[in-house]
């Protein structure tokens, strides 16, 4: 099972303020052992959405909105991927997380990344899922 780990912005990170060396040493450490474990798949920090945009979807009209974006708490600050076994060993591996956000209250998200099997009902004769896993062998092997 894969997941995807999301951490939440706070008012410090969505102003740009930088983790400290001291917290950078930890998150190293942490994310050693998540690759030692082989959980770790992916994972980065993001810019503020300042630097950000989002697109609004209505019919087929699309609308661009500029960052920064109100509402702090939900925004996301940087994510991993993890693959585990099960949902409580990606909330184990959370809890062995040092605090993102120090001196602030902050929020780590853990939501199941979707696998192919999920799509079997609306796909049943795997056509879409084997077009879907071309364009990923294709991204991987870095073609076009």
């Amino acid at each position: 099972m894969r997941f995807m780990i999301l951490i939440k912005a706070t008012k410090n990170s969505e102003t740009g303020v930088l983790p400290s060396p001291e917290l950078l040493a930890e998150m190293g450490k942490y994310n050693e052992e998540l690759m030692k474990a082989g959980v770790l798949l992916a994972g980065e920090g993001l810019h503020p959405s300042s630097k950000g945009a989002r697109v609004k979807f209505a019919g087929g009209k699309r609308t661009v909105i500029d960052g920064p974006f109100a509402e702090t708490k939900e925004l996301i600050a940087g994510f991993w991927i993890w693959q585990v076994k099960s949902k409580e060993e990606a909330l184990e591996w959370v809890k062995r997380c040092p605090d993102p956000m120090p001196g602030e209250e902050s929020e780590i998200e853990i939501r199941q990344v979707f696998s192919e099997e999920d799509f079997a009902p609306i796909d049943p004769t795997g056509e879409l899922m084997d077009k879907e896993r071309e364009l990923r062998e294709r991204l991987e092997s870095g073609r076009r």
